[in-house]
């Protein structure tokens, strides 16, 4: 008798729960929590609540709006279109994103659920760890602040504040910012990373580490599936001794190479020395760099500095063997004690070792010091490497040495030309093999007493404050000193004398004189996310659809003032943001050229 009791009982609660939900249904247009499967009860102590708890044949199974629910024990409270959830929780969303923990809400009237306890959220190519994390339906969007860890099929990611944008499959990470791979590891003020593509967009202060090297930006993007990255503002790469810096910044951690377009400089920390120009090309592992678009290398030497231009720099050697390299219209600068004497040369091609201190000047050279111009094939300058100051010139072939004088031209030319200096300026020249000089003989007045015009096996030259003051012949055929008046005036000039003073260089700016400044290409930069709104709408308390039962209080579903903001740029600005180019070394080159 009272098992048919409570059976009729059973019945009628039945009915009166299904009359409850359907009155409820007529008054709302919210659809209602289902719940599909579990042993059903009643508890006094939970009048408004109905129980489900897992039965033999699974868990708890609850359906809403095109998600489903699994526990192993719910609370659902139908007034309210809520429910708690206990015990192995499991929501999903499509085939998209599944999110576990301990403990879970829905609310059915928000379609916004919480969850806490080992929270792990799932899409297809990522999987988020958590112990508190918001789900908004809605918004399609899922927030934690306690602290989050995301891993792909590359890298681990972790921040204080993460969130997550289901329909861009987009997270993005704030405070404390931080990817770690087996390969690098990467810190950022804001990281916004695409699960699909494994593409990471940095902003504000971020670096790059490895072994090898270390990049710096304030604006980036990083492949860290393809480890390919490109980067602007106060962007660097750090290879050991040498420091890349440019407006923009390609980096492929796969070939050890890096580029750099606009406004570049690689700093050469042990050998004292930075290259300019506005294209590089960084190989780390040749230990070589590629540098055009009004290249220059600059050298500290002797407490002052070397300059080196060409169309084109290559810079070649392990840090304690550095060798430059500079093709097509080179040029060198040495400043001197005064601005009137300073050391320069231009030729086709040039070739500078540090470490043995050599400079050679290739192809049509020619090297001013002081008032001196020499010419020849090829031009040597050896310096000292303990002083490091200018030590011996060596013009080899067709060597000619010609200074003004105010009558015309003192001149020298032989086979070779060696030059001796004492304090970067030449006090000795010697010329030898089939030697000839014209020169001007003054008095100590400065006033023309005749011209000499010798031939002999070799001369000696000695020189004073840049000023011929002595000449020594060596095995000498017998010339002549002739008066100003009998010696013509188209005589005055040896064969092969070529005056070419008006290239000399005397500053630093010289070095590019007669060339176009280069027409340099408009860097496409890394514009800032759009303002998508804070994740928790500003509602007053009052308002807020947040049942009493939940575990959550008005201030968990408020934004925290003391939480960093994202930096984004306002909704009016159009721009769309796309993936930057990945220009590899041989399409940056075409385009910047």
């Amino acid at each position: 008798m009272n098992s048919v009791k409570h059976i009729i009982f059973g019945a009628l609660f039945l009915c009166g729960l299904f009359t409850s939900v359907a009155q409820v249904q007529d008054t709302t247009s919210t659809t209602k929590v289902s719940v599909q499967s579990g042993y059903l009860e009643k508890k006094p102590e939970f009048p408004n609540a109905i129980i489900y708890t897992k039965d033999p044949s699974g868990q708890v199974y609850i359906v809403h709006e095109g998600v489903e629910m699994w526990c192993d024990q719910a609370y659902v409270y139908l007034n309210d279109n809520f429910v708690k959830a206990y015990g192995n929780v499991r929501l999903t969303q499509g085939d998209t994103v599944t999110m576990r923990s301990k403990y879970g809400e829905y609310n059915g009237n928000t379609s916004f659920a919480f969850a806490s306890g080992d929270v792990i959220l799932t899409e297809p190519k990522t999987t988020l760890r958590t112990d508190t994390l918001y789900f908004d339906r809605v918004k399609q969007q899922a927030y934690y602040r306690t602290g989050g860890t995301v891993r792909d099929t590359a890298s681990t990611l972790t921040s204080r504040i993460g969130r997550y944008y289901a329909e861009s499959k987009k997270y993005q990470f704030l405070s404390n910012v931080k990817i770690v791979n087996p390969k690098y590891t990467v810190n950022s003020e804001q990281l916004d990373f695409y699960s699909e593509s494994g593409g990471a967009y940095l902003y504000g202060e971020s670096t790059i580490v490895s072994e090898t090297s270390t990049v710096y930006c304030e604006r980036g993007y990083y492949d860290t599936r393809g480890d390919t990255g490109y980067f602007v503002k106060n962007s660097r790469v750090d290879y050991n001794n040498r420091i890349l810096y440019g407006d923009s910044i390609y980096f492929d951690r796969n070939t050890s190479f890096a580029s750099a377009t606009n406004n570049i400089k690689v700093l050469d920390t042990l050998n004292k020395s930075v290259i300019r120009g506005h294209y590089a090309e960084v190989f780390r592992e040749k230990d070589s760099v590629f540098i055009t678009k009004r290249a220059v290398a600059v050298t500290l030497r002797d407490n002052d500095s070397i300059y080196v231009h060409a169309d084109t720099l290559q810079v070649t050697g392990k840090p304690e063997h550095r060798i430059i390299k500079g093709f097509y219209r080179a040029r060198m600068f040495k400043p001197g004690l005064t601005e009137e004497a300073p050391t320069s040369g231009k030729c086709d091609s040039i070739y500078v070792d540090q470490q043995q201190g050599i400079t050679k000047l290739l192809r049509d050279p020619v090297l001013w010091n002081g008032e001196n111009q020499m010419t020849g094939d090829t031009i040597h300058i050896l310096s000292n490497k303990q002083t490091e100051k200018l030590d011996t010139l060596k013009v080899f072939n067709n060597a000619f040495l010609i200074q003004i004088d105010s009558s015309g031209y003192n001149q020298v030319k032989g086979e070779r030309l060696i030059g001796l200096f004492t304090n970067n300026q030449l006090d000795t020249v010697n010329i030898i093999k089939n030697t000839e000089a014209i020169y001007f003989f003054r008095d100590d007045a400065g006033e023309l007493i005749g011209i000499d015009n010798t031939t002999s096996s070799s001369i000696q030259m000695y020189l004073e404050n840049q000023q011929i003051t002595g000449i020594r012949f060596i095995k000498k055929v017998p010339g002549k000193i002739y008066p100003p008046s009998e010696f013509p005036e188209n005589a005055r000039i040896l064969p092969g004398f070529n005056w070419r003073g008006e290239e000399r260089l005397f500053t630093v700016e010289d070095l590019f004189n007669g060339k176009p400044k280069p027409v340099l290409p408009k860097i496409r930069g890394i514009p800032l996310p759009e303002d998508e709104g804070t994740f928790f709408e500003e509602i007053p308390e009052e308002e807020l659809l947040l049942p009493d039962i939940s575990k959550l209080k008005p201030e968990d579903l408020q934004n925290r003032k003391d939480d960093p903001k994202p930096m984004t740029r306002p909704k009016s600005d159009s721009l769309q943001q796309k993936k930057p180019p990945e220009p590899g070394p041989l399409n940056q080159k075409k385009k910047d050229q």
